[in-house]
């Protein structure tokens, strides 16, 4: 009984034994109807023959007498047709057999009545289909067909199919084995690689492809997608631990020890206040670096999704530049429009509107004083809703492109920041199922910022 607990307990094994059952059942019923078309039809043939006949002898009995009845029966006894199997009897109401190849009457021969029944004829008992009739003058007519070659008939149809039947359960039984190990090799690899992830902590594994493109190796590709995911996200946040560390612990040691020294009694309350000013500094600092954590996290957890609504890019686009006329006008630095066409996508205004905020904040800073800032919308080839912003300032190295938009990279120290603005407008791209792009506009950064497009909405 144990052993079959742990078999049923198999997804594989149940599927196939439901398999087997509804194949089982299938054949069952094609078997059956098989014999319906074969011993059934006959079975009504033959009823319908006997019939046929017992109502031509009582017509001829009422007509011209028991005699003529006598001399029909022993014309369709001496004509040779089927003469093996039809059954006749004719019987006085004294017992008399007047004609007839059947020895004595049925045993249940009281009243009108058709059906299977025992006879004897030549000395032998058979089964035949017999129509018992009582004529004018108490007479006995009986009618009927040797059921014997339909007996054997039944029988070799009823051993075809146990034989037909014995062969499917046998062939069922090889296929249930087959298709649960199949089901199991194809499984296992995914249980295997998931026990080794959890019990051994290697991210780096991978579920083995099969060969083919079915079911199970598009799963086995989706899990390994899943994987590459988790794998990737688990190095960011690594990464991001280790440098949150390190990038937090000298602010942190700084306005320590900046508070500590201001609780001296010899301080003067100027250097006092300005150590607390400094110290105020550093933790609102700290806060703005963990607020734009937050935010990143929150658009990679796809949080915001739920708010998404059709957005108009190009009007973004134009909210941004006005909000830096001012910051650009200070530094000497332009602002230029171009190009301008509509693009609309299905997204989240504020967060957008951000991640434009953070293209043209940077590029304004890196690019310069003087630098020329170009902001465009448009709709490229492919269909995909671009924003880009371009300044003409020193640009970065082709090495460093790749780098752009990583947690806490800063390719100019000196400049202020945290490193994390571009990161949080790379994490809105990937939320809206785009992207972020940095390419060297020889002179200077472009930064791309691809989306999927709507059509145009009024």
């Amino acid at each position: 009984m144990g052993a079959w607990r742990r078999l049923w307990a198999s997804v594989g094994f149940r599927l196939a034994f439901q398999y087997a059952v509804l194949v089982a059942i299938t054949m069952m019923a094609a078997l059956a109807i098989v014999y319906l078309q074969t011993v059934g039809v006959l079975h009504q043939r033959i009823a319908r023959q006997v019939g046929t006949a017992t109502t031509q002898m009582q017509a001829r009995a009422e007509r011209e007498g028991l005699d003529a009845v006598a001399a029909a029966i022993g014309r369709a006894l001496a004509d040779g047709r089927q003469s093996d199997t039809e059954l006749y009897g004719l019987w006085q109401a004294d017992g008399t057999r007047l004609a007839g190849n059947l020895d004595a009457p049925p045993a249940d021969a009281t009243g009108n009545r058709d059906g299977q029944q025992r006879v004897q004829r030549g000395g032998s008992a058979i089964t035949g289909y017999l129509a018992v009739r009582r004529l004018p003058g108490d007479a006995l007519l009986v009618v009927g067909h040797d059921l014997s070659d339909q007996d054997a008939l039944e029988s070799l149809v009823i051993s075809a199919s146990a034989a037909a039947g014995l062969i499917a359960l046998l062939l069922l039984a090889g296929g249930v084995f087959v298709f649960r190990q199949e089901l199991e090799q194809a499984v296992g690899r995914v249980r295997r690689t998931a026990g080794r992830i959890a019990e051994e902590g290697r991210l780096a594994e991978r579920v083995d492809i099969a060969a083919g493109d079915d079911e199970f190796a598009r799963l086995g590709q989706d899990i390994n997608a899943m994987l590459d995911r988790i794998e990737s996200l688990m190095a960011g946040v690594r990464q991001v631990s280790d440098t949150v560390a390190h990038e937090l612990r000298t602010p942190l040691t700084r306005a320590l020890l900046g508070l500590q020294a201001a609780q001296a009694p010899e301080v003067p309350d100027a250097a006092r206040r300005e150590a607390i000013d400094r110290a105020v500094q550093e933790l609102q600092e700290l806060g703005t670096v963990f607020q734009k954590l937050l935010q990143i996290a929150e658009a990679e957890a796809g949080a915001r999704r739920r708010d998404f609504a059709p957005v108009a890019l190009h009007a973004i686009a134009d909210d941004v530049l006005e909000l830096y006329e001012a910051v650009a006008e200070q530094q000497g630095a332009r602002l230029l429009r171009e190009p301008a066409d509509d693009a609309w996508v299905h997204g989240d205004r504020d967060l957008l509107a951000g991640a434009i905020a953070n293209l043209v904040d940077n590029a304004l800073k890196y690019g310069g004083p003087g630098c020329t800032v170009r902001v465009g919308t448009a709709v490229d080839a492919d269909g995909q809703a671009v924003a880009e912003v371009q300044d003409d300032g020193p640009g970065v190295p082709t090495a460093d492109l790749a780098r752009i938009g990583q947690r806490f990279t800063r390719l100019r120290p000196e400049l202020p920041g945290h490193g994390l603005g571009l990161a949080s407008v790379r994490a809105v791209a990937a939320l809206h199922g785009g992207s972020l792009q940095a390419e060297d506009a020889a002179p200077g950064l472009r930064m791309r910022l691809t989306l999927s497009a709507l059509a145009e909405t009024a």
